[in-house]
């Protein structure tokens, strides 16, 4: 099918999309085309801009499929296939209503180009529509259909049934992995959490949606600055994910990289206990902010070594220049010896 034909397929008993439409890894393989830049602008008419991506899915021997759902409430997720080998990818559209949302989706566009990872997501294609005062920005990313990680937790809950160490291990190895290859360029993820993680059908963890990465150093010098940084904290970072230095920023401070370890921390709890240790708080109404300030109490338990409980503590002490590095994270997860053979459930 030509390109001028957007015609489209119906995907009866296709994945869900929106939520449900996870993105990752497609089939092992990498996909080099991305829209050219040199005869393209980058900003152009929806009808240019259709077209112009519908020629870098043509290259991929892809084609849109019209089923789209609400995506974070800011941006929609379709579903594309190939044309000739039916693997999917997926076209996130991120919803720019003026300058400062065109500037955040460049940014995250930005973002994905620092890194060729196997646990980061990469992007494939990209380009910005015009749509009369509005524009969308267009995000081509491969599709995986294992889910998110909290998606696992969740149906392993309601089993339930709870994440062995050993699977816990493994994941969590993986997570530290492309936050080590984030943190090495200076940069911090801010917004690290369950559903921010995908697992593909080898449990191999995938970090998404970096639209809150930035610089992983920010000096504060005064309380105007530091009004700056919490109130951008509040819009970007995950309240029951958040560290606590970001709930009240003090006027003379170094905020850094170590903010995404304690949130590794919370991912952590979510996996050994079937939910983030401020997730309940949230959910009742009460106060996360509060409740951070507070050293954490993990649950008794003799299903996880006490090594790994101990990694927990670490990584959630409520001093930032107390929480160990990612390399050092790392460092600890090599001496953790993995859970013994047989091991794969354990029933609440």
């Amino acid at each position: 099918m030509g390109a001028e034909g957007r015609r489209f397929r119906c995907l009866a008993g296709a994945p869900k999309v929106g939520e449900h439409a996870y993105l990752g890894d497609c089939h092992g393989g990498v996909c080099r085309h991305p829209l050219p830049s040199a005869p393209l602008p980058w900003m152009l008419t929806a009808e240019a801009g259709h077209k112009a991506l519908m020629r870098a899915l043509q290259r991929c021997n892809t084609q849109p499929t019209p089923r789209s759902a609400p995506h974070r409430g800011f941006s929609y997720v379709d579903l594309v296939e190939g044309l000739r080998d039916g693997r999917f990818y997926a076209l996130k559209r991120i919803l720019c209503h003026d300058k400062e949302d065109r500037q955040a989706a460049l940014h995250e566009v930005e973002m994905h180009g620092l890194f060729d990872h196997p646990n980061i997501l990469h992007l494939v294609a990209h380009c910005m529509v015009e749509k009369g005062t509005k524009h969308e920005a267009w995000l081509l990313l491969p599709y995986v259909k294992g889910g998110t990680l909290w998606s696992e937790v969740e149906a392993l809950r309601k089993k339930g049934t709870f994440m062995p160490e050993q699977r816990i291990l493994l994941i969590l190895h993986g997570i530290c992995c492309g936050l080590q290859a984030i943190h090495s360029k200076g940069y911090a993820h801010r917004d690290l959490k369950p559903t921010n993680v995908l697992l593909d059908e080898d449990d191999r963890p995938v970090l998404m949606d970096l639209g809150s990465m930035n610089r992983a150093r920010i000096e504060v010098s005064n309380s105007r600055e530091a009004m700056a940084v919490q109130d951008w904290a509040a819009q970007r970072c995950t309240i029951s994910y958040r560290a606590p230095e970001l709930f009240t920023v003090p006027s003379q401070c170094i905020i850094d990289e170590r903010t995404d370890i304690w949130s590794l921390g919370c991912v952590l709890y979510c996996m050994m206990f079937g939910e983030g240790p401020y997730d309940a708080i949230f959910q009742k109404g009460d106060s996360v902010a509060l409740a951070v300030q507070n050293p954490i109490t993990v649950p008794p338990t003799t299903r996880y070594s006490a090594a790994l409980q101990c990694l927990l503590s670490s990584m959630m002490t409520l001093n930032p220049q107390e929480r160990p590095s990612i390399d050092e994270v790392l460092h600890q997860l090599e001496g953790l010896q993995p859970a013994p053979a047989g091991q794969d459930t354990t029933q609440i």
